[in-house]
């Protein structure tokens, strides 16, 4: 929850819809200023801000057209989070998949990839950390994906995304632990979002080898989310956190 007597704003990457929409909510119900960003759907990101505006008139609330492929488009979101003397959180929740065997990967589409999951975040946290140094307190999330811990098929590029995500947190929970500042990755599992459609016809055998024996709902996630931005959440810091119904703790083998 918010601090009392200090504006603090959270910054969401890709928070129109799906996870990211159940993030922007939660932390708004917790007290949080928001600012979220969206590539496309400038039509859900209005209708979220009214929302959200209606819902809590006293908090402040903003979208911000971002292309996370464009590095002049994250740079100037760059600028506008190191000029947030509020900013508390980071949250980089926006990505791409990209399904290709590895013998079949285009170097030019990986990069662009890349771009979007992993070096915009690199970018994103060079101007969130300035305000969050000077407040001795912040939160940097990932919302990575399970792809990052376990070898699946078709989906070396979408892992190396993550799995450098992963590893660049990491190394900034050590180098930042003694200032406040806490980073994390989310490793969520299937989600029920646009993004795993294309499972539509193999969704009821994936799901027989989930534990939980479903997908989980953004809204889970956007759980996580919120407790690590808690004061409950102080000491969890440089943490792999898997959402994905028990799919870490082992293999089901039933058909």
């Amino acid at each position: 929850m918010a601090e009392e007597n200090r504006p603090m704003q959270v910054a969401v990457t890709g928070g129109s819809r799906g996870i990211g929409a159940e993030i922007v909510r939660g932390l708004a119900e917790d007290g949080f200023d928001v600012l979220f960003t969206y590539r496309e759907s400038e039509d859900l990101s209005q209708t979220l801000l009214g929302e959200l505006r209606a819902s809590w008139p006293g908090q402040k609330f903003d979208a911000c057209r971002t292309d996370l492929g464009d590095p002049s488009q994250v740079d100037a979101l760059t600028e506008r989070l190191s000029d947030s003397d509020a900013l508390y959180g980071l949250v980089h929740n926006a990505g791409q998949a990209y399904d290709a065997l590895a013998a079949m990967i285009d170097q030019d589409q990986a990069e662009k990839i890349m771009q979007v999951n992993f070096w915009s975040l690199t970018r994103l946290v060079t101007g969130a950390i300035r305000p969050m140094v000077g407040a001795r307190t912040g939160r940097i999330i990932g919302i990575g994906s399970m792809a990052a811990l376990y070898g699946m098929p078709g989906n070396a590029v979408y892992a190396a995304t993550k799995g450098a995500m992963l590893s660049y947190l990491r190394t900034v929970a050590v180098e930042l632990a003694r200032k406040g500042i806490t980073a994390n990755f989310i490793a969520p599992g299937y989600v029920d979002t646009d993004m795993v459609a294309s499972y539509a016809s193999v969704r009821d055998r994936i799901e027989k080898r989930i534990p939980a024996g479903r997908f989980a709902q953004p809204r889970e996630v956007a759980s996580l989310v919120r407790h690590l931005m808690s004061p409950a959440a102080d000491y969890i810091n440089g943490s792999v956190l898997p959402i994905d119904g028990g799919m870490n703790a082992g293999v089901m083998l039933r058909d």
